[in-house]
């Protein structure tokens, strides 16, 4: 029997695989901005305040819809709609038929290696209890596309 990100389709999967292809960047806990004229959208270093950034996991996961308005539950059936995930997200990859990364824990056999490869925000923020709200757009970042 091979891997089950390679035989099922998103829908198929059951809820311990589902929450198991999560690779545990937390680029989608960055705030991020769609331009108004391009429609394209962009990432600041800015994280929700509910992220802790040594483990890059939610705080309040089973909470966080309630709790931050904005934050979107990622689904079977809304994935194809969030273009905004980031490229390297292993929801958005597997949708679009693509294999998940070399870093991916699935691959490498260890959840480390989404940090050691740079990829996760680990190092890389700020929370946004730190920030004000009108300077969000300022803080920019080039390392994350969607």
């Amino acid at each position: 029997m091979g891997d089950f990100w390679t035989e099922k389709r998103l829908h198929e999967m059951n809820e311990k695989e589902w929450e198991s292809l999560c690779d545990g960047c937390a680029r989608c806990c960055l705030h991020k901005f769609e331009a108004v004229e391009t429609k394209s959208v962009f990432y600041t270093s800015v994280v929700c305040r509910f992220l802790d950034q040594s483990s890059c996991s939610c705080t309040e996961y089973s909470r966080r819809e309630k709790l931050v308005p904005h934050c979107i539950k990622m689904t079977a059936s809304n994935i194809e709609q969030l273009k905004w995930m980031p490229s390297t997200c292993a929801y958005r990859k597997i949708s679009e038929g693509k294999p998940l990364s070399w870093w991916h824990h699935l691959i490498s056999g260890s959840r480390n290696t989404v940090h050691e490869a740079g990829i996760s925000v680990r190092e890389k923020c700020v929370s946004e209890i730190y920030v004000h709200p009108d300077d969000i757009e300022d803080q920019k970042v080039h390392w994350v596309h969607s």
